[in-house]
């Protein structure tokens, strides 16, 4: 999972995730609540502000999504095809040369190199060997060379400012006033800083350097009487030598645990950053020096970028950050799209334009615009920026508060009386309510005061129709995505010609993207029972296959939810759609193999209220009621103990179907399968979607622990050496709209079977008042020992290997695994309950930890249309790279395992940061290909390795169940508790810390014991 926050949150998300995490696979992940097409985050919307990776087929958590092939989305049959040698590629014919940097006998040598240290600790295993197997191939990939002079140093400078200021926005300020000083202008053409706390120059700066600035606010000519005057000290931390980094590049051993490159990168970033940082709107997290710790830029020009929906447009931006490789250090860039407020110049005219009412009458903006706008004022003289709380239902003369001096006075008189100012539009244009949501008094200004700036991203939901505009405009094919890297890119980022204070520093960055050797890994063969069948091109066709190991089933029920278009398709249970919908679905079970009557209970809800009517007044908040008369209708079904429960749904919302999932597996013990009406009656040929009801066939099997195929025991060998069981993990966070407190969620998955094919799980909460993507350790102790006493249950004996894909975490969070997780892993280990008289010896399995990433930028170009697939340009499933653009000491990869259906395909970047088994480069790459077709919901296979992507499913389940705690909550204004403007009284840290673990406490009261018995052993997450 993933860190799961939206504002990225990713969500997945913690914080600002910074963009969607995808690749060319979309199905299943957030396409929608029905079953048939995978189940979303809860409200089916992007989290937060996200950049559309350029090129990529987005798969993002909560993201609604089609089918691109692969990570999600089953299907039974796939037709491969088109000629080869037609496909767009990317400077093909122009010889590329694998850079001489990696000619064979140099890669040999530096495993050479490691293997005289005899190191012995499993931590953060040195690369043992580069991969043999597979077809040899050259891609290209997005990473340039950047060029330094020779005995370069760098003078890294702390910058201390005083009095303290807290807000980036002042801090940011304060840099321009120093740039703007007579010492500023002259340390400006060779430095570069993060305008925070940190300032790097190619000049040795005299020392002490101190600078006293008045502070001069934005709009202000002159510093006003009494101004705070700052006082600015640049003082030494080091000097950078980039020599130390050529050595260390190079892969002499000893530098691994003596030199740390972080500093010296991410002072780099700052020179190679400073052009966009200052042209453009830059979106992502301080650098911390990680090599994946770039940002994003959105220059902004005359251009018209294209409309996503009512006040939000898509603007194009690149991503950039430097890494060192063997023998060469990069700069990796990638393009990509975000999602933008478009407005005009004042709040005034955006209400206008809009011309929307509030339900008291007052113009009003759109809720996903409002929840995301800042606008700015100067009725004091300077330039300030606001946040907008809310957009009040009432006008300046009609809005009243109390204040010290005046008493109770309205918000016209008290600007009129403090600031001489006489509205012009009093009566007709609402007051905007700009407190922050720490605050629990209101501050109002008069809209006709507020302008708004351009360039501000949009950090709301986006809707369903916006998110297929923003795929269809981020969505370019693998040609088209290079050349705009090289071409517009390298313009925006001034990498070409370079810029000041690049040419002060000396450093100059190749045009040409990096020629890389690679490898295509053959697919395994697929099982089906007897049969055995061929992939191509990720995918594989079963027309004539049934399933190989069918659940039983004794009994099962259906449910038809009488909601919304519903009432217009449903005309009683004795519907001859509903009729011809059963049949269809038990013909499809039955030509799988399973052995399905008629179900023995079928249902209907009586009608159910809607949200809200036409007018968008509230009827069912949160679809309480509507949940309610479900849950009557469900628990009238338990006493039948039905294996399954077919719920049909007209459409989905973001409560309804969270809200069935919730009462199936936390409240009932039944399994549900949803299935969204308006997809399966999509008439083809006169038939109902076979492809559709084929996908729910998956899921069927899958849940009530069937088994749909397997791989033959050739691809499966690296697995059953020994006893070993497969773990995913994951946690996924609270996003924007979450209550302040709620919980976030952990997941861990495990195999309980030779087969690798069911992964029950184990889900927690836990409290996090400052997001963070670990597992608390008691957490994972005692999920682990579920998933251990599970498969001991299964299999007669506890594993004797244990491989741990962890989903989710940063380059900068691998050490965090290795302190705090794996501790908790081994302590699983100890348990009392695994360590029994019974059992003999101290139980002490081998365990291995491989972290799956997908939040990274490299994208890897097909050289020729003889290696590309014939459709797309895209590389081809199995491709794996492992040198070039690798860690230099790391035992990493980056493995593409299923086909990029659309844009450009995105590969997962697989780290081994612990290792107890002692892998081998082509045991763990082709371990992993293979492993990637057992994805049990698809007939083809996906980009993420089944565990860490059960885990993933499994926790955007379990947001399921926190529904109310993580949707729709957004801060009402509190009309009734104003204060006057400026003199806001916030509420205290311990009121709100308070607040938080009430709502932690009430989500822990929702969530109660858990999963229900009754489904706790089998995939209810699927």
């Amino acid at each position: 999972m993933s860190n799961r926050t939206g504002q990225q949150g990713r969500t997945r998300g913690g914080g600002d995730r910074g963009s969607i995490r995808g690749g060319s696979e979309s199905g299943g992940r957030g396409q929608n609540r029905g079953e048939a097409g995978g189940q979303g985050r809860g409200d089916g919307s992007t989290r937060g502000f996200r950049g559309f990776r350029g090129g990529d087929s987005p798969r993002a958590r909560g993201l609604p999504q089609v089918d691109r092939g692969g990570r999600g989305r089953g299907q039974f049959s796939s037709r491969g095809g088109g000629a080869r040698g037609g496909v767009p590629i990317f400077r093909e014919g122009t010889h590329p040369q694998i850079d001489q940097r990696l000619k064979q006998q140099d890669l040999d040598a530096l495993i050479a190199s490691f293997g005289s240290l005899k190191l012995t600790d499993p931590n953060r295993p040195l690369r043992p060997g580069f991969g043999k197997d597979g077809k040899l191939i050259t891609v290209r990939g997005n990473f340039f060379p950047v060029r330094i002079p020779n005995h370069c140093l760098i003078y890294d400078y702390r910058v201390e400012i005083s009095p303290k200021i807290e807000k980036r926005e002042e801090k940011s300020w304060l840099f321009n006033l120093l740039e703007e000083s007579a010492e500023g202008q002259s340390l400006k053409s060779h430095i570069a800083h993060d305008r925070s706390s940190r300032l790097v120059s190619s000049k040795k700066l005299p020392q002490p350097l101190t600078v006293d600035l008045p502070m001069r606010r934005e709009g202000e000519s002159n510093p006003g009487p009494n101004t705070t005057v700052y006082r600015v000290s640049i003082v030494v931390e080091r000097i950078l030598h980039t020599n130390k980094l050529t050595q260390y590049m190079t892969g002499q051993p000893k530098n691994r645990d003596e030199y740390d490159p972080a500093p010296l990168i991410s002072a780099l970033n700052l020179v190679l950053q400073d052009h966009a940082t200052r042209t453009g709107v830059r979106i992502g997290r301080q650098d911390d020096g990680n090599y994946g710790s770039g940002k994003f830029f959105f220059p902004f020009h005359a251009q018209r970028p294209p409309l996503l929906g009512p006040g939000v447009i898509a603007v194009q931006g690149y991503f950039l950050s430097s890494r060192p490789v063997h023998k060469e250090l990069m700069v990796n860039v990638n393009a990509c799209m975000g999602p933008f407020l478009d407005l005009p110049d004042t709040l005034a005219e955006a209400l206008r334009k809009f011309n929307q009412t509030s339900k008291g009458g007052m113009l009003t903006l759109p809720n996903h615009i409002k929840g995301s706008l800042k606008v700015t004022t100067s009725y004091r003289g300077y330039k300030r920026r606001h946040k907008v709380f809310d957009i009040v239902p009432s006008s300046a003369e009609r809005t009243f508060f109390k204040h010290a001096k005046h008493g109770n006075i309205s918000v016209k008189q008290y600007f009129h009386k403090e600031y001489k100012i006489r509205l012009e539009h009093p009566n007709d244009l609402p007051v905007v309510d700009v407190r922050s949501r720490a605050d629990k008094s209101p501050v109002f200004i008069p809209a006709e005061l507020c302008t708004i700036e351009p360039g501000q991203p949009f950090r709301g939901k986006l809707t369903g129709d916006m998110t297929k505009k923003m795929i269809k405009e981020a969505c370019r094919n693998p040609k088209d995505n290079a050349e705009l890297i090289v071409g517009d890119g390298f313009s925006k980022l001034a990498l070409e010609p370079p810029l000041s204070p690049q040419n002060s520093f000396g450093i100059t960055v190749d045009k040409e993207m990096a020629v890389i050797p690679a490898r295509e890994l053959p697919p395994p063969r697929i099982v089906y029972g007897p049969q055995t069948v061929n992939a191509r091109d990720g995918k594989w066709n079963i027309v004539n296959a049934k399933f190989h190991r069918t659940a039983r089933v004794n009994s099962w029920a259906m449910l038809v939810i009488n909601d919304g278009e519903m009432e217009n398709f449903v005309k009683g249970l004795e519907d001859p759609r509903v009729l011809q919908l059963r049949d269809a679905f038990i013909a499809k079970l039955r030509g799988c193999g399973m052995q399905l009557s008629n179900p023995t209970l079928v249902i209907q809800t009586e009608r159910l209220p809607l949200e809200k009517d036409w007018k968008g007044n509230e009827l069912d908040y949160k679809r309480r009621r509507g949940i309610e008369i479900i849950r009557k209708k469900m628990n009238d079904i338990v006493a039948q103990k039905p294996d399954f429960v077919l719920v049909l749904l007209a459409y989905t919302d973001s409560y309804i179907y969270p809200g069935i999932k919730t009462i199936g597996d936390l409240k009932l013990g039944l399994k549900t399968i949803c299935i969204q009406v308006s997809k399966a009656m999509k008439l083809r040929d006169g038939r109902l979607d076979d492809q559709y009801l084929s996908n729910v066939a998956l899921k069927v099997n899958t849940k009530l622990g069937g088994v749909n195929h397997q791989l033959d025991k050739s691809a499966m060998a690296w697995l059953l050496k020994k006893k070993t069981m497969l773990v995913g993990i994951d946690v996924t966070h609270r996003g924007p709209g979450s209550k302040a407190g709620a919980p976030s969620i952990a997941a861990v998955v495990a195999s309980v079977d030779d087969e690798f094919i069911q992964y029950p799980a184990s889900l927690r909460i836990q409290q996090t008042h400052d997001i963070k993507e670990m597992v608390g350790e008691l957490d994972l102790e005692e999920m682990m020992v579920e998933r251990l006493l599970a498969y001991e249950k299964k299999n007669r004996k506890l594993p004797e290997r244990i491989f741990v894909f962890r989903d989710g975490v940063s380059e900068g969070q691998y050490d965090t695994v290795l302190t705090e997780e794996l501790p908790a892993i081994i302590k699983a280990f100890r348990n009392q309950k695994l360590n029994t008289a019974r059992r003999g010896e101290p139980y002490r399995p081998l365990i291995s930890i491989i972290v799956c990433g997908k939040r990274h930028h490299a994208r890897f170009f097909a050289t020729d249309a003889q290696n590309a697939d014939p459709k797309t340009g895209n590389t081809r499933p199995g491709t794996v790279v492992d040198s070039g653009v690798t860690g230099i000491f790391d035992f990493d990869f980056y493995l593409q395992a299923h086909a990029g259906i659309q844009g450009t395909v995105k590969s997962t970047h697989y780290v081994v940061i612990y290792d107890e088994t002692r892998f081998t480069a082509d045991e763990i790459q082709g371990g992993t290909n293979n492993v990637s077709y057992l994805y049990a919901r698809a007939t083809r296979s996906v980009s993420l390795i089944p565990p860490a992507y059960y885990a993933d499913l499994a926790c955007e389940r379990g947001r399921c169940f926190l529904n109310e705690f993580l949707v729709g909550n957004e801060v009402e204004s509190d009309k009734g508790s104003v204060s006057s403007v400026g003199n806001v009284k916030g509420k205290s840290k311990s009121t709100k810390e308070a607040e938080q673990k009430r709502v932690f406490e009430d989500a822990k009261k929702a969530w109660g014991d858990g999963i229900h018995p009754n489904v706790k052993d089998v995939m209810f997450y699927i």
